[in-house]
């Protein structure tokens, strides 16, 4: 069952939005070689408690951690742990933030430092796709829209859609319907309303679309080892479009 939000329940949902785009931000400037993913975890959980929330994602259906990670070839869901990143990686960072019942939900994918051609590429196109998608989440649309803004952009650009993971709606809960499929399917295709709040979040391979699930039971990477990268926004369905509630500011390689 979709469950449309009010005004007031927007605004809610807007104040969980602030503290997961305000950590993610901070996030970004920790981002380095040689850190390590757990510690990359431990500050994302502290400094959502420090403004209030909590970490939605730390014990939903038994996840370990607060943050999710997924470096080069990951696609997402990795746990944090001991690795630590070296200069030329790319790290999806996936954060969800319960603010008193009210979730949001946002991701992004960083180089560390300076990175090859071939990622500072993948980066670009999965911002894309995402800004696409977002672009059809208008009310009197439907889901396949965003859908098919997301997948006609990727292969365009001869990368890989992953099928088995997808964007959802989020608000009451971390994960509510509908499912919001990076690709146009034969599943549910419900029209958007306006107070639908929906999580956007292209995954896309530089290889093909194929995925594996690794034996932790959470870790998804590329089945060819090609790198993945992730980008996902919290935003409400509107008449005139879609209102963003995670404002994290957006950055690529060649900015950092």
């Amino acid at each position: 069952m979709i469950r449309l939000k009010n005004d007031a329940e927007v605004a809610r949902i807007a104040e969980s939005a602030e503290i997961l785009s305000d950590t993610l931000k901070e996030l970004r400037r920790l981002v380095a070689d040689g850190i390590t993913t757990a510690e990359l975890d431990a500050f994302a959980r502290s400094h959502i408690e420090k403004l209030g929330g909590k970490p939605a994602f730390l014990g939903y259906m038994k996840y370990p951690a607060s943050l999710c990670v997924a470096v080069n070839d990951e696609v997402i869901h990795g746990i944090p742990g001991k690795r630590k990143l070296h200069k030329g990686d790319i790290i999806g960072l996936d954060l969800g933030v319960n603010l008193r019942g009210y979730f949001s939900d946002a991701a992004i994918t960083l180089p560390v430092q300076v990175v090859s051609k071939r990622k500072k590429r993948l980066l670009s196109v999965t911002q894309e796709c995402l800004k696409r998608g977002i672009a059809q989440a208008v009310a009197g649309n439907r889901v396949s829209d965003i859908s098919r803004a997301v997948y006609q952009y990727a292969v365009e650009n001869s990368f890989g859609v992953v099928e088995e993971y997808c964007g959802h709606g989020v608000g009451f809960a971390p994960h509510e319907d509908p499912q919001v499929p990076n690709y146009v399917g034969g599943g549910p295709n419900p029209r958007l309303k306006e107070g639908m709040v929906i999580a956007i979040e292209p995954m896309i391979n530089a290889g093909t679309g194929e995925i594996e699930l690794l034996p932790d039971g959470w870790t998804v990477v590329t089945a060819d080892g090609a790198e993945s990268a992730h980008y996902e926004h919290t935003v409400v369905v509107r008449r005139d479009g879609a209102e963003i509630l995670t404002r994290w500011d957006e950055v690529d390689a060649e900015e950092r």
